[in-house]
């Protein structure tokens, strides 16, 4: 990765779940993670991609004849030789409709930061700011240091949504100019962890460790995936390791399907198809024993 531009793959304004007030939300691609339930796998690849969504295609062959290479033929839908696309995105341009979609614009620190001042307004009235998720932003961080100190250097709360799998020199590198971590703790078992994540947890619980001795202001997060992280054992480890550390502040996030369709659109096997969201009261019943452990818990995070 260029150290000063960085990959997007997407810039939500107005978001009031990624931390205090109104946000704008810059999601930077890449991720070490191979989560069986993420809900940006258009963040996974460090690279750019062209989608092709069929739904929305209406067979002109505008993308067809746009392409340099030949890369793309036309049939009952329009489909791509990855052996010669060179991802100039021609096809996308070409197409009206949106079936050729690009995940993934470089972007200068000096573009990123003139777009995120566009909503400084509602920051200054709402107490909000910037906050950069993925995909997970520590796979750019150089990109990631400079963005940073660029929009403390403007006065704009920072808010960094990671899950903690990086290099520690990385984390201390960034944390100076970060007003508050959103952290996710998928699960505490490292076999189990790897198993659905692809890594084990050695690293994240060490940098979460590392964050609360250093005084960083942290709010934890867990994804609630049933029958996955949902049970005892799980939650009475969570408890176990955060109370030392004095992190009182947990979010749950209900796990749901709204990312389904991504899936099939990127290629990719989606692993919880016949998972459902865990209900209201399931939640409830999920953050009494945190609750009575001392924990200031949320369901669905910040609003």
């Amino acid at each position: 990765m260029e150290p000063r531009r960085g990959l997007v793959f997407n810039l939500m304004r107005f978001a009031l779940h990624d931390g205090p007030g109104i946000r704008t939300t810059v999601f930077l691609k890449g991720c070490p993670l191979d989560c069986w339930w993420c809900h940006n796998p258009e963040g996974r690849s460090p690279k750019r991609q062209v989608v092709y969504v069929a739904e929305r295609c209406i067979h002109c062959g505008d993308c067809v004849r746009a392409c340099p290479e030949g890369a793309l033929q036309l049939g009952e839908s329009v489909v791509r030789d990855p052996h010669l696309c060179r991802l100039h995105t021609r096809c996308v341009d070409a197409c009206s409709t949106g079936a050729q979609t690009v995940f993934g614009r470089w972007m200068s620190v000096s573009d990123l930061t003139a777009e995120i001042l566009k909503d400084r307004i509602f920051f200054d009235e709402s107490g909000g700011g910037v906050t950069v998720s993925g995909g997970e932003p520590l796979t750019q961080a150089d990109f990631l240091e400079a963005l940073l100190a660029a929009c403390h250097a403007l006065r704009i709360h920072t808010v960094v949504d990671t899950c903690g799998y990086a290099e520690s020199h990385a984390v201390e590198r960034i944390a100076s100019n970060v007003d508050l971590f959103l952290f996710d703790l998928k699960l505490m078992n490292p076999e189990k962890h790897k198993k659905y994540t692809g890594v084990r947890n050695d690293r994240i619980l060490a940098n979460l460790t590392l964050l609360a001795k250093s005084g960083r202001a942290v709010i934890v997060r867990i994804p609630v995936i049933p029958g996955v992280n949902d049970d005892e054992d799980n939650l009475a480890a969570v408890s176990r390791f955060l109370t030392p550390l004095g992190l009182r502040n947990v979010d749950l996030l209900p796990w749901h399907q709204i990312a389904a369709g991504k899936y099939a659109r990127l290629g990719l096997t989606y692993r919880m198809e016949d998972l459902l969201p865990p209900t209201e009261e399931h939640l409830q019943a999920i953050a009494a024993p945190l609750r009575r452990d001392g924990f200031h818990v949320r369901i669905g995070g910040l609003s």
